[in-house]
C-alpha cells in the first residue's frame, strides 16, 4: 500500500498528546513542531485520522516541499504541481496560504500568486479554469511558507475537525470540542471511565466536556455525523475505503451504546445554557447517557439515583476579563472548593481555566497542571486529587511536630511555593528548582520533580559541608531540611531522593563520586514532561537525574531556532537538547557522548518522542575524537550546534585530558569549521572563574545569552552561555 507523508495541525499545547493518538491509529510519526504533528501512513490511514482524531484540526496530505526565494519561484513551484489530477475541470477551488519570506511578505499576495499558478496549469491542461469559493470548495490547497520553504499540501478536513456536527447550540464562552477532549485526557478519563467512575461538570455550559467524555466511554468517533470532509470530492478519494471505515465506526458506536456506561451528569446555574446544552446532546444522540439540571456551585453534589464511589469532576468555570467580575468569581471558586471538600473525598478534579489564580482559590493544591490555549489565550488545566478527610497519610503528617530549625526552612519553602511554585505552574514547568541553600546553613538544593501521572517527587542534594562544619551537625541540618521537605510537600520518604556529598570515604560516603557512578538504589526511574517532550528522570541510581534543570531555558531556546535545520549536540548526555531540537522541526542531528549507558538513556528518550533514529543518530564516542575526525568529511555540514562540555574530564575512555579553560579555543574552533554558512554555534560551560579566550571573540562574532529561569536566578554563575556565529 502507497505510503504518504501528512501534517496533522492542532491547537498550541497539544502536540504530544496528538502524537500519541496518531500513533494509536497506525500513523508512523515523524515529528512534532508548533500546532503540528508530520506523520506517514496510507490514504486508508489519512481517513481513519479524519474519521478518529478527537484533537486535530485538520489533516494535510503533503505534495510537496520545495526551496523558493521570490514571487516568480512560488509561481513555478506551485505550477509545477498536476493539479488536473486532483481536480476537475469545472471544479471549485480554495486555498490557504501562511507565511512569509523576505520578498513574499504578505500572505495574502502568497495566496494570489498561488491561485494564478494553479488557475493558469489548468487552464493550459484541460482547457478550463476553476472557481474560486471558500465555502463549498471540491478542493481546499494548504501552502505553509517559513523562510524559504514552501509546503504544499491539500486539506483533506474541510472544516476543521474540531466541528463534530453536534454543537449548533454554544454558551457564552464555548470550549472547542478538540480542547474539550484534550482535558479529558489529560485528565485520565478514558482510565477512570474504564474503571466506573463518574463525570460531573458542575458548570457544564453547552455541554461539550459531557458530550466528548460521553463519546469517548461509548466508543463513537468523533467525525462519524459530519456533513462532509474535504476529501470527498478529491479526485483521487477512494470512496470503497471511506465507506468501510465509515460503517466499522457506526457497529462500534451501536456496540458502545449498547454496554452500561458511567454517570455522566452536568449543572450549571443558569437554565437558558442548559436548552443550548440539551440541545447539543440530542444531536449527538446521547441523550439517554448524558443528563444536565439546573444547580448551584453551592448544591453541587454526588448523584444519589445510584451508586457512585468515585470519578471525576472536570470543568471551565468563567474567569474574567475585568478585575471587579474576577474578585466577584473569587466566591464561586471558593465554593466550588469547599463543594469539593465535603462531598468528593477521594475524586480527581480538572478546572481549566485562563486564570489560575482563580484556580488556586478553591483552597486545593494542584497536583499537576498543563498549559494550552482557549483560543488565543493563554490556559490552564490544574488537577487536583481531593483528599480523604481524615486519612491516615493526613493525620501522620498533621501529628508530625518539626523542630524550630526545621520549621525555620518549611516557612522558606512555604515562601517559595508562593514565589517560584506559581511561576512554574503559571508557565507550564513540571520540574524546577524550589530551594537553593536560600538559608546558608542549610547548604543544599531541592528540586521537583512532576511525572506525566502527576506524581510528586523531590531531590535533595547536599552541598558539600565545609571542613569548618562538624559532621554531626551537617547531617543534623540534613535531616532537619529532609523533615521540612516532608512536612511542606506532604511526601512520603519514598518520594524523596537524598545525594549526600561527605567529605570522608569510608562506609556510606561518596567521595570520588561523579556524574556517570551509578548509586546502590535501584528504584526505577521516571517519566516527566518538559515544553511537550517526554524525558526519562533517574532520582535514585546517579548523582544527577538525565535533566539539568538549569539548562531549561537553553533547550527551550535551542528548540526554536532549530527549524528546518541539520543540528550537532555534543557531549550530549542523555540528549534532552537534541529531542528539543527535534520537536522544534530539526530536519536532522548527530548527538556525541562516550557513556554507553547516556547513549542508551538518550535513545529511550528519542523513542518516547517518536523520532527517526535515521535521521536523529547516536554516536558513542569520544567527542574530541570524533570532532577531529569530522574535519575531514563534514565541514559545512550542521547549521546549529550546541556545545556543553565538562569543565575538566580524565576519563580512562579519553586519550587525553579536558581542561574547558585550555582546550575551549581548539573546540569552539573546530565546532565554527563544521558550521554551514550561517550557522550558529551555542557555547556553555559550567566553569564559575571561566574566561572567553581573546582569540576567539576576534575570530567570531560571540554574543553572551542570559539564559536562566527564576529558579536558578540565586546561582547566577551556575553556567555560561554564548551564541557564536562567523563574522
Amino acid at each position: 500500500m502507497e505510503e504518504f507523508k501528512f501534517t496533522a495541525t492542532c491547537p498550541k499545547g497539544l502536540e504530544s498528546l496528538l502524537a500519541v493518538e496518531l500513533g494509536s491509529l497506525g500513523a508512523k510519526v515523524l515529528r512534532e513542531q508548533p500546532a503540528a504533528i508530520h506523520f506517514a501512513g496510507s490514504l486508508k490511514l489519512a481517513y481513519r485520522c479524519c474519521l478518529w482524531s478527537r484533537l486535530a484540526n485538520r489533516i494535510l496530505l503533503q505534495l510537496d516541499q520545495v526551496r523558493i526565494g521570490d514571487a516568480e519561484d512560488l509561481y513555478r513551484a506551485v505550477a509545477a504541481q498536476p493539479w488536473e489530477e486532483h481536480i476537475g475541470p469545472s471544479g471549485k477551488l480554495w486555498l490557504q496560504f501562511s507565511g512569509t519570506n523576505r520578498e513574499i511578505r504578505n500572505s495574502q499576495f502568497g495566496a494570489q500568486k498561488t491561485k494564478d499558478a494553479i488557475v493558469d496549469r489548468l487552464r493550459d491542461k484541460t482547457g478550463a479554469r476553476p472557481s474560486i469559493d471558500k465555502h463549498n470548495p471540491d478542493l481546499t490547497v494548504a501552502l505553509r511558507l517559513q523562510r524559504d520553504r514552501l509546503d504544499i499540501a491539500i486539506d483533506l478536513s474541510g472544516d476543521s475537525l474540531h466541528k463534530r456536527g453536534y454543537r449548533t447550540h454554544i454558551g457564552a464562552a464555548p470550549l472547542k470540542e478538540n480542547l474539550a477532549a484534550a482535558l479529558l485526557l489529560r485528565a485520565r478519563w478514558p482510565q477512570i471511565a474504564a474503571e466506573g467512575g463518574a463525570l460531573l461538570d458542575p458548570m457544564c455550559g453547552s455541554g461539550t466536556i459531557l458530550i466528548e467524555a460521553a463519546m469517548m466511554a461509548a466508543d463513537i468517533a468523533p467525525g462519524l455525523f459530519r456533513e462532509s470532509f474535504g476529501f470527498e470530492r478529491w479526485l483521487n478519494h477512494q470512496s470503497d475505503i471511506w465507506n468501510e471505515l465509515r460503517e466499522e465506526a457506526l457497529q462500534r458506536r451501536v456496540a458502545g451504546l449498547g454496554k452500561p456506561l458511567p454517570e455522566i451528569r452536568g449543572y450549571d446555574a443558569d437554565a437558558r445554557v442548559l436548552f443550548a446544552a440539551e440541545a447539543n446532546i440530542d444531536r449527538a444522540g446521547l441523550e439517554r447517557q448524558v443528563r444536565v439540571s439546573c444547580r448551584p456551585v453551592a448544591a453541587f453534589k454526588v448523584p444519589s439515583h445510584r451508586e457512585i464511589n468515585t470519578g471525576l469532576v472536570l470543568t471551565n468555570p468563567p474567569y474574567g476579563e475585568r478585575l471587579g467580575e474576577q474578585e466577584a468569581l473569587r466566591e464561586t471558586y471558593a465554593e466550588l472548593g469547599k463543594q469539593l471538600k465535603a462531598e468528593f473525598p477521594g475524586w480527581q478534579v480538572g478546572i481549566f481555566t485562563g486564570n489560575p489564580e482563580l484556580g488556586y482559590s478553591t483552597g486545593l493544591r494542584s497536583h499537576k497542571h498543563y498549559q494550552l490555549y482557549n483560543g488565543s489565550i493563554p490556559s490552564q488545566l490544574l488537577l487536583f486529587q481531593v483528599r480523604e478527610q481524615g486519612g491516615q497519610a493526613e493525620s501522620a503528617l498533621k501529628e508530625r511536630k518539626l523542630s524550630p530549625e526545621a520549621e525555620m526552612v518549611a516557612n522558606r519553602l512555604r515562601k517559595n511555593l508562593r514565589t517560584t511554585g506559581k511561576w512554574a505552574s503559571r508557565n507550564g514547568i513540571d520540574c524546577y528548582r524550589l530551594y537553593d541553600a536560600d538559608l546558608p546553613e542549610y547548604a543544599a538544593a531541592v528540586d521537583l520533580y512532576r511525572t506525566l501521572e502527576g506524581e510528586l517527587y523531590a531531590h535533595l542534594q547536599e552541598y558539600r559541608p565545609p571542613a569548618s562544619i562538624d559532621e554531626g551537625k551537617a547531617r543534623n541540618r540534613l535531616r532537619d531540611l529532609l523533615r521540612a521537605v516532608q512536612s511542606v510537600l506532604e511526601l512520603p520518604r519514598g518520594k524523596i531522593s537524598i545525594k549526600e556529598r561527605r567529605r570522608h570515604s569510608h562506609k556510606g560516603g561518596q567521595k570520588g563520586a561523579g556524574q556517570y557512578q551509578k548509586q546502590v538504589d535501584e528504584r526505577a526511574s521516571l517519566q516527566v514532561q518538559e515544553y511537550g517532550a517526554e524525558l526519562e528522570v533517574d532520582l535514585w541510581r546517579y548523582l544527577d537525574t538525565g535533566l539539568f534543570l538549569d539548562h531549561r531555558p537553553v533547550r527551550k531556546h535551542l528548540r526554536e531556532i532549530s527549524s528546518g535545520k541539520k543540528f550537532l549536540n555534543l557531549f550530549c548526555y542523555t540528549a534532552t537538547a537534541t529531542v528539543q531540537a527535534a520537536l522544534g522541526g530539526s530536519v536532522q542531528s548527530t548527538s556525541v557522548d562516550m557513556s554507553k549507558t547516556y547513549q542508551s538513556w538518550a535513545a529511550r528518550n528519542f523513542r518516547a518522542n517518536g523520532m527517526d533514529p535515521y535521521k536523529h543518530q547516536l554516536v558513542e564516542a569520544d567527542c574530541l575524537q570524533w570532532l577531529a575526525s569530522a574535519q575531514q568529511n563534514r565541514k559545512g555540514h550542521y547549521d546549529l550546534i550546541f556545545l556543553d562540555p565538562p569543565s575538566f574530564s580524565n576519563s580512562a575512555k579519553m586519550r587525553g585530558v579536558l581542561d574547558i579553560q585550555r582546550d575551549h579555543a581548539k573546540l569552539i574552533s573546530q565546532c565554527m569549521a563544521l558550521l554551514a554558512p550561517g550557522g550558529t554555534l551555542i557555547f556553555s560551560n559550567n566553569l564559575r572563574s571561566f574566561k572567553m579566550d581573546v582569540a576567539i571573540t576576534d575570530a567570531f562574532a560571540v554574543q553572551p545569552l542570559q539564559l536562566l529561569d527564576k529558579d536558578f536566578q540565586r546561582n547566577p554563575k551556575i553556567h555560561n552561555v554564548w551564541e557564536v556565529r562567523a563574522k
